[in-house]
C-alpha cells in the first residue's frame, strides 16, 4: 500500500466519504462471529450497527475514498458507542431485536471501573478485510498516540488467542497490566482462554492534541 494515499482522521470531520457504513462495514466483518445469535450475515449486522457510532470518538483511515479502518479513543468517561433499541428490533426482528437492546447495551455502554486520570480508552480497532496486513491499524493508532493529549491509554479484554491484535498492540508499546481468565467450560465452548488488558504510556516527546 502507498503511504501516500492513505489519511486519517476524526470521524465526524469526514465529509467526502460514507463514513458511517465503512466503519459498520468493519464492525460487521469482525463481530459477526460474535453475534451470530443476531445474524449470521455481516452486511445485516452492519445495518443494525450503523446507527450507534459516536463519530466524534473516532478516527477513521481512509485509502481512495474507503473507509480501510477505524478506532474509538474515549476520554474513559465518554461512551463510543450508542444503541438505539427500536433499530435493533428493526434489523434483527422483535425477539432478537429485544434481547440485543438488553444484553448489548450492557456490554457496549458499561460504564468505566477505577481509570486513572488522563487516560484514553482505545476501543473497537479494526481494519476492512481487503487491507489486512498493509499497515492500517498500525499507523491510524500511531495517530491516536500521537494527536491527542492522554497520558496513558487503556485498551482493555483482549482475547488471548486474537494473536494478530495481542501482537500489534505490544509492538506499539502496550504491555499487558491486567488478565482475566475464563472458567474452564466457557472458554472451551468459545475458545478463549482470558482476556488481557494493555496499557502504554508514550513518550512526551512529537505529540500534539487535534
Amino acid at each position: 500500500m502507498d503511504q501516500q494515499s492513505l489519511r486519517i482522521a476524526r470521524a465526524d470531520r469526514v465529509q467526502d466519504v460514507s463514513v458511517r457504513m465503512g466503519m459498520a462495514r468493519i464492525f460487521g466483518e469482525g463481530f459477526t462471529q460474535w453475534l451470530g445469535f443476531f445474524s449470521k450475515d455481516s452486511e445485516k449486522i452492519a445495518r443494525a450497527f450503523a446507527h450507534s457510532f459516536v463519530l466524534d470518538q473516532f478516527y477513521v483511515a481512509l485509502i481512495d475514498g474507503e473507509v480501510a479502518g477505524m478506532a474509538a479513543c474515549t476520554d474513559s468517561k465518554s461512551l463510543s458507542m450508542r444503541l438505539d433499541r427500536g433499530e435493533l428490533r428493526r434489523h434483527f426482528g422483535w425477539y432478537r431485536g429485544v434481547i440485543a437492546g438488553i444484553a448489548l447495551k450492557k456490554e457496549f455502554e458499561a460504564p468505566f471501573l477505577n481509570q486513572p486520570l488522563n487516560a484514553g480508552s482505545i476501543e473497537f480497532v479494526g481494519t476492512a478485510s481487503r487491507y489486512l496486513w498493509q499497515g492500517v491499524a498500525s499507523q491510524l493508532l500511531r495517530y491516536v498516540i500521537e494527536n491527542t493529549s492522554f497520558k496513558e491509554f487503556l485498551i482493555e479484554e483482549v482475547a488471548d488467542t486474537n494473536l494478530p491484535a495481542v501482537n500489534l498492540y505490544r509492538k506499539l508499546g502496550f504491555a499487558e497490566y491486567k488478565s482475566k481468565p475464563l472458567p474452564a467450560k466457557q472458554a472451551a465452548k468459545i475458545g478463549i482462554n482470558r482476556f488481557v488488558s494493555f496499557r502504554h504510556v508514550p513518550t512526551r516527546g512529537n505529540r500534539t492534541q487535534k
